[in-house]
Protein backbone atom coordinates (compact mmCIF):
# COMPACT_ATOMS: atom_id res chain seq x y z
CA UNK A 1 0.00 0.00 0.00
CA UNK A 2 1.39 3.41 -0.96
CA UNK A 3 1.23 6.59 1.11
CA UNK A 4 -0.96 8.16 -1.62
CA UNK A 5 -3.71 5.56 -1.28
CA UNK A 6 -7.14 6.91 -0.37
CA UNK A 7 -8.63 5.94 3.02
CA UNK A 8 -11.14 3.66 1.30
CA UNK A 9 -8.25 1.49 0.05
CA UNK A 10 -6.66 0.73 3.44
CA UNK A 11 -7.14 -2.63 5.13
CA UNK A 12 -6.35 -3.51 8.73
CA UNK A 13 -3.15 -5.26 7.61
CA UNK A 14 -2.12 -2.23 5.55
CA UNK A 15 -2.63 0.08 8.52
CA UNK A 16 -0.56 -2.12 10.84
CA UNK A 17 2.26 -2.33 8.26
CA UNK A 18 2.18 1.44 7.65
CA UNK A 19 2.34 2.26 11.35
CA UNK A 20 5.10 -0.28 11.90
CA UNK A 21 7.11 1.36 9.13
CA UNK A 22 6.42 4.84 10.53
CA UNK A 23 7.92 3.69 13.82
CA UNK A 24 10.83 1.83 12.23
CA UNK A 25 11.80 4.85 10.11
CA UNK A 26 11.38 7.40 12.88
CA UNK A 27 8.38 9.17 11.39
CA UNK A 28 6.70 8.36 14.69
CA UNK A 29 9.01 8.99 17.63
CA UNK A 30 9.36 7.24 21.01
CA UNK A 31 6.59 8.41 23.40
CA UNK A 32 4.57 9.97 20.55
CA UNK A 33 0.83 9.49 21.09
CA UNK A 34 -1.41 7.67 18.62
CA UNK A 35 -5.03 8.77 18.86
CA UNK A 36 -7.86 6.62 17.59
CA UNK A 37 -9.61 9.54 15.88
CA UNK A 38 -6.49 10.51 13.91
CA UNK A 39 -5.91 6.92 12.82
CA UNK A 40 -9.56 6.52 11.80
CA UNK A 41 -9.24 9.60 9.60
CA UNK A 42 -5.92 8.55 8.13
CA UNK A 43 -6.86 4.98 7.23
CA UNK A 44 -10.63 5.25 6.81
CA UNK A 45 -11.14 2.45 9.33
CA UNK A 46 -13.85 2.01 11.97
CA UNK A 47 -12.91 2.48 15.62
CA UNK A 48 -12.98 -1.25 16.35
CA UNK A 49 -10.51 -1.87 13.47
CA UNK A 50 -8.19 0.88 14.69
CA UNK A 51 -8.26 -0.71 18.15
CA UNK A 52 -7.39 -4.05 16.57
CA UNK A 53 -4.45 -2.43 14.77
CA UNK A 54 -3.21 -0.88 18.00
CA UNK A 55 -3.59 -4.24 19.74
CA UNK A 56 -1.43 -5.92 17.11
CA UNK A 57 1.23 -3.21 17.38
CA UNK A 58 1.19 -3.63 21.15
CA UNK A 59 1.75 -7.38 20.78
CA UNK A 60 4.71 -6.61 18.50
CA UNK A 61 6.15 -4.43 21.25
CA UNK A 62 5.99 -1.33 19.01
CA UNK A 63 3.55 0.68 21.15
CA UNK A 64 2.24 0.81 24.70
CA UNK A 65 -1.34 1.42 25.80
CA UNK A 66 -1.77 2.89 29.27
CA UNK A 67 -4.85 3.95 31.26
CA UNK A 68 -5.59 7.69 31.03
CA UNK A 69 -2.78 8.10 28.50
CA UNK A 70 -3.79 5.97 25.53
CA UNK A 71 -1.45 4.54 22.93
CA UNK A 72 2.06 5.83 22.40
CA UNK A 73 5.15 4.66 20.57
CA UNK A 74 7.23 2.44 22.82
CA UNK A 75 10.30 4.04 24.37
CA UNK A 76 13.03 1.81 25.76
CA UNK A 77 15.32 2.47 28.68
CA UNK A 78 19.04 1.91 28.25
CA UNK A 79 18.77 -1.27 30.32
CA UNK A 80 15.91 -2.61 28.18
CA UNK A 81 17.82 -1.93 24.97
CA UNK A 82 20.97 -3.61 26.26
CA UNK A 83 19.05 -6.65 27.52
CA UNK A 84 17.03 -7.06 24.33
CA UNK A 85 20.12 -6.91 22.17
CA UNK A 86 22.05 -9.23 24.45
CA UNK A 87 19.26 -11.77 24.04
CA UNK A 88 19.18 -11.28 20.25
CA UNK A 89 22.93 -11.72 20.05
CA UNK A 90 22.70 -14.92 22.11
CA UNK A 91 19.90 -16.39 19.97
CA UNK A 92 21.42 -15.44 16.63
CA UNK A 93 24.92 -16.57 17.52
CA UNK A 94 23.44 -19.87 18.70
CA UNK A 95 21.60 -20.24 15.41
CA UNK A 96 24.78 -19.51 13.46
CA UNK A 97 26.53 -22.25 15.43
CA UNK A 98 23.85 -24.79 14.48
CA UNK A 99 23.60 -24.26 10.72
CA UNK A 100 25.13 -27.30 8.97
CA UNK A 101 28.18 -26.08 7.06
CA UNK A 102 29.07 -25.69 4.29
CA UNK A 103 25.62 -24.92 2.94
CA UNK A 104 24.82 -26.60 -0.36
CA UNK A 105 24.40 -24.27 -3.38
CA UNK A 106 20.76 -25.27 -3.81
CA UNK A 107 19.93 -24.13 -0.28
CA UNK A 108 21.91 -20.92 -0.68
CA UNK A 109 20.09 -19.84 -3.84
CA UNK A 110 16.94 -18.47 -2.11
CA UNK A 111 19.11 -16.44 0.27
CA UNK A 112 21.20 -15.09 -2.61
CA UNK A 113 18.05 -14.16 -4.56
CA UNK A 114 16.72 -12.18 -1.60
CA UNK A 115 20.06 -10.47 -1.15
CA UNK A 116 20.13 -9.40 -4.78
CA UNK A 117 16.74 -7.79 -4.24
CA UNK A 118 18.11 -6.16 -1.08
CA UNK A 119 21.09 -4.84 -3.12
CA UNK A 120 18.72 -3.23 -5.62
CA UNK A 121 16.67 -1.62 -2.86
CA UNK A 122 19.81 -0.19 -1.22
CA UNK A 123 21.07 1.13 -4.57
CA UNK A 124 17.69 2.75 -5.23
CA UNK A 125 17.56 4.32 -1.76
CA UNK A 126 14.23 2.57 -1.17
CA UNK A 127 14.36 2.31 2.64
CA UNK A 128 10.91 0.72 2.86
CA UNK A 129 11.90 -2.13 0.54
CA UNK A 130 15.28 -2.43 2.27
CA UNK A 131 13.43 -3.02 5.55
CA UNK A 132 11.24 -5.76 4.08
CA UNK A 133 14.11 -7.45 2.21
CA UNK A 134 16.27 -7.36 5.31
CA UNK A 135 13.53 -9.12 7.26
CA UNK A 136 13.22 -11.78 4.54
CA UNK A 137 17.00 -12.27 4.42
CA UNK A 138 17.27 -13.04 8.11
CA UNK A 139 14.23 -15.28 8.04
CA UNK A 140 15.80 -17.31 5.21
CA UNK A 141 19.21 -17.29 6.90
CA UNK A 142 17.98 -18.73 10.18
CA UNK A 143 15.70 -21.19 8.39
CA UNK A 144 18.98 -22.96 7.54
CA UNK A 145 19.06 -24.18 11.16
CA UNK A 146 16.01 -26.37 10.44
CA UNK A 147 14.95 -25.46 13.99
CA UNK A 148 11.52 -23.78 13.82
CA UNK A 149 11.39 -23.05 17.56
CA UNK A 150 14.68 -21.16 17.45
CA UNK A 151 13.60 -19.40 14.25
CA UNK A 152 10.39 -18.26 15.94
CA UNK A 153 12.27 -16.92 18.97
CA UNK A 154 14.73 -15.01 16.76
CA UNK A 155 11.92 -13.48 14.71
CA UNK A 156 9.95 -12.52 17.82
CA UNK A 157 12.82 -10.64 19.44
CA UNK A 158 13.92 -9.07 16.17
CA UNK A 159 10.40 -7.69 15.80
CA UNK A 160 10.47 -6.37 19.35
CA UNK A 161 13.48 -4.26 18.45
CA UNK A 162 11.86 -2.72 15.36
CA UNK A 163 11.14 0.57 17.20
CA UNK A 164 14.83 0.73 18.12
CA UNK A 165 16.14 0.40 14.58
CA UNK A 166 15.13 3.73 13.01
CA UNK A 167 18.59 5.24 13.49
CA UNK A 168 20.15 2.70 11.15
CA UNK A 169 17.41 1.99 8.62
CA UNK A 170 17.06 5.70 7.88
CA UNK A 171 20.80 6.12 7.20
CA UNK A 172 22.26 5.17 3.82
CA UNK A 173 25.66 4.34 5.32
CA UNK A 174 24.21 1.81 7.72
CA UNK A 175 22.12 0.23 4.97
CA UNK A 176 25.24 -0.22 2.85
CA UNK A 177 27.13 -1.74 5.77
CA UNK A 178 24.32 -4.23 6.35
CA UNK A 179 24.29 -5.11 2.64
CA UNK A 180 28.00 -5.91 2.67
CA UNK A 181 27.68 -7.95 5.86
CA UNK A 182 24.90 -10.01 4.29
CA UNK A 183 27.24 -11.00 1.45
CA UNK A 184 29.97 -11.83 3.98
CA UNK A 185 27.48 -14.14 5.74
CA UNK A 186 26.66 -15.83 2.45
CA UNK A 187 30.36 -16.36 1.76
CA UNK A 188 30.88 -17.82 5.26
CA UNK A 189 27.95 -20.20 4.67
CA UNK A 190 29.40 -21.25 1.32
CA UNK A 191 32.95 -21.69 2.67
CA UNK A 192 31.91 -23.40 5.89
CA UNK A 193 33.57 -20.71 8.02
CA UNK A 194 31.74 -21.12 11.33
CA UNK A 195 33.86 -18.63 13.26
CA UNK A 196 33.26 -15.85 10.72
CA UNK A 197 29.53 -16.60 10.52
CA UNK A 198 29.03 -16.46 14.29
CA UNK A 199 31.04 -13.24 14.56
CA UNK A 200 29.12 -11.61 11.70
CA UNK A 201 25.74 -12.50 13.17
CA UNK A 202 26.79 -11.02 16.49
CA UNK A 203 28.20 -7.75 15.19
CA UNK A 204 25.49 -7.22 12.58
CA UNK A 205 22.85 -6.04 15.06
CA UNK A 206 25.02 -3.75 17.21
CA UNK A 207 24.83 -0.52 15.10
CA UNK A 208 21.05 -0.23 15.54
CA UNK A 209 21.40 -0.64 19.32
CA UNK A 210 24.09 2.02 19.55
CA UNK A 211 22.29 4.46 17.23
CA UNK A 212 19.10 4.27 19.34
CA UNK A 213 21.01 4.85 22.57
CA UNK A 214 22.83 7.81 21.03
CA UNK A 215 19.53 9.31 19.81
CA UNK A 216 17.96 8.87 23.26
CA UNK A 217 20.93 10.59 24.92
CA UNK A 218 20.55 13.48 22.49
CA UNK A 219 16.80 13.65 23.06
CA UNK A 220 17.25 13.59 26.85
CA UNK A 221 19.84 16.34 26.62
CA UNK A 222 17.48 18.54 24.62
CA UNK A 223 14.67 17.88 27.08
CA UNK A 224 16.93 18.83 29.99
Amino acid sequence: MTASASPADWTLDDAVAALEEDIVFGRLHPRQRLTEDELMARFGLKRHAVRQALGRLELMGAIERRPNVGAEVRAFSTTEVMELYALRELLEARAASLIPLPVAPARLEPLIAIQREHDAAVAAGDARHVFRCNHQFHRELFALTDNPILQQAIEEYARRTHPIRFGTLAAAGYRERARQEHWSMIEALRAGDREALVALCGQHIIPSRDAYLAAERLRSGRAA
